[in-house]
C-alpha cells in the first residue's frame, strides 16, 4: 500500500528512522528495519511507502497507522485497515485542493 503524498508529505526512510522511539539500551532503530517493514513487514503487517525516484519515502500518518496496526495485533483486537471510501474521499479532496490552486 503507497502513501498518498497529495495529503502526507514523504520523509525518506533515512530520516524517518529519527522519529522511532529509542529501542534497547537507547539504541535508535536501524534504516534497514524500515525497510525491511516496507518490505516483509513486521507481524505480518506492512509500512506503508511511496517510492520517490530511487528514493523510498514514508510519512508520520504513515508510521502512526503502521503503530496503529501492531498494537491492535498485539492487543488481540481488529486490525484497522484504510476505508477505500474514505481514501477516495481524500483523493477528491485534494484534487479539489490543486484544482483552486491552479496546478
Amino acid at each position: 500500500m503507497s502513501i498518498n503524498s497529495l495529503l502526507e508529505r514523504p520523509i525518506p526512510l533515512v530520516q524517518a528512522v529519527r522519529l522511532i522511539p529509542r529501542r534497547r539500551a537507547g539504541r535508535k532503530c536501524n534504516v534497514a528495519t524500515m525497510y525491511r517493514w516496507t518490505t516483509l513487514g513486521c507481524r505480518g503487517i506492512k509500512l506503508e511507502f511511496t517510492q520517490v525516484g530511487g528514493c523510498q519515502c514514508t510519512s508520520r500518518e504513515a508510521l502512526q497507522r503502521f503503530f496503529e496496526r501492531l498494537t491492535a495485533q498485539s492487543a488481540g483486537e481488529p486490525i484497522p485497515e484504510p476505508l477505500p471510501r474514505a481514501r477516495a474521499a481524500d483523493v477528491r479532496r485534494a484534487e479539489r485542493v490543486l484544482d483552486a490552486a491552479g496546478i
